[in-house]
């Protein structure tokens, strides 16, 4: 039982490290042609006559960018999903619910921060995944090192699930109000594989640090096991005169 349980951390960290990986290639899409940046963003629609916007319109975190990610705008924290087309845009089949007075005069009320909480989760995210990880190499020398560890994992457990279900509603969202005003869309499947994967990996993570804080010794020094005393019988024999006496005790 304790040799199998001394793998546990490492399984963990293994797993932290690819979820970590992960969340890189959402956050630095579009920064590079090199796959997976380059095939890495969250909706993909057409915007051709919206007055502004590129002919193909991809979002990805810090950008947004034309087809197979070319041609993006500079990098900027947590961009409105309205940048894609200019303030106040004109033109045929209009996504009006995604267009307001936010962002600039570009987008929605409801888009604006659906998308700004859910990119401020992903790096809340993405920071407790990486503190997690360093900690998780005490989970390697005892079951505080794995509290720890199982703490910091929690967390950022719980910001990726914030983040990825933000990340959901809003790009599903997106893509249907294209989709209603006679526009193709459609999601980024590798954004949402990378995310979605990421969370698996910290939840399974997170199951291991907390089961290695059980004690690895389920018998005491006292002989109990679960409680339960076992029932040690020992024998003792001696000599008395010509006769050979037995004694059991318990």
């Amino acid at each position: 039982m304790a040799r199998s349980r001394a793998t546990l951390a490492p399984l963990a960290l293994i797993l932290l490290a690819a979820s970590a990986v992960l969340l890189f290639f959402v956050v630095l899409a579009g920064t590079t042609r090199v796959t997976p940046f380059s095939r890495t963003y969250f909706l993909s629609a057409d915007t051709s006559s919206i007055a502004g916007a590129r002919p193909i319109s991809q979002w990805t975190f810090f950008r947004i960018c034309g087809a197979s990610n070319r041609g993006c705008s500079h990098a900027w924290p947590d961009p409105p999903v309205g940048w894609a087309w200019s303030r106040n845009p004109t033109g045929t089949n209009l996504p009006a619910r995604l267009i307001g007075s936010y962002g600039g005069g570009t987008t929605s009320y409801s888009y604006f921060y659906m998308w700004r909480f859910g990119w401020v989760f992903y790096l809340l995210a993405l920071f407790f995944t990486v503190v997690a990880f360093f900690t998780g190499f005490l989970a390697c020398f005892g079951r505080l090192g794995s509290a720890l560890a199982g703490m910091m994992s929690t967390v950022a457990l719980l910001f990726l699930t914030i983040a990825a279900s933000l990340m959901t509603a809003t790009f599903v969202r997106m893509r249907d109000q294209f989709n209603a005003v006679g526009r193709s869309a459609k999601l980024g499947v590798w954004a949402f594989g990378f995310t979605w994967g990421a969370v698996g990996g910290l939840l399974i993570a997170t199951a291991l640090f907390w089961i290695g804080i059980r004690n690895r010794d389920p018998v005491s020094s006292t002989g109990m096991r679960w409680g339960r005393r076992r029932s040690v019988r020992s024998r003792r024999s001696y000599d008395l005169g010509t006769h050979r006496v037995k004694e059991d005790y318990a």
